[in-house]
């Protein structure tokens, strides 16, 4: 009885470490989606303050290329938008890796109370 219950316990257990590894990488990943997204709108604002006959460059590799103004505003905005879209897909996800890590705890503490309840019997018994 009692290996049964350790076993499940110790299985669990590695959902729940899987689980939160899993979170932390997702956390990362939306820090990382964070920083880009405060580029790009950096680089909007930027744009912006520029006259409508502004010269804009992009970086090619070793190389600089002469880009319109409206390209590269329209551009920048592409990327903003993928970049909130991203960061909506992380947060869901977020939310779903919290849920199951919290069903992951309760379910240790309900097979540590059953697993410590068996102990007791066994020692009863003994």
């Amino acid at each position: 009885m009692s290996d049964d219950i350790q076993r499940k316990l110790q299985n669990e257990l590695d959902n729940f470490k899987k689980t939160q590894k899993e979170l932390q990488k997702t956390i990362q990943n939306r820090q990382q989606l964070d920083g880009q997204l405060n580029e790009n709108e950096l680089v909007k604002q930027e744009l912006d303050l520029l006259p409508s006959d502004g010269k804009v460059y992009k970086s090619v590799g070793p190389v600089l290329i002469k880009t319109e103004l409206v390209e590269a505003k329209h551009n920048v905005s592409k990327r903003i938008d993928y970049i909130n879209a991203e960061l909506k897909r992380v947060d869901n996800m977020i939310i779903t890796l919290e849920k199951n890590q919290d069903g992951h705890r309760e379910g240790l503490q309900k097979l540590q109370h059953q697993f410590q309840q068996a102990q007791v019997k066994a020692a009863l018994h003994a």
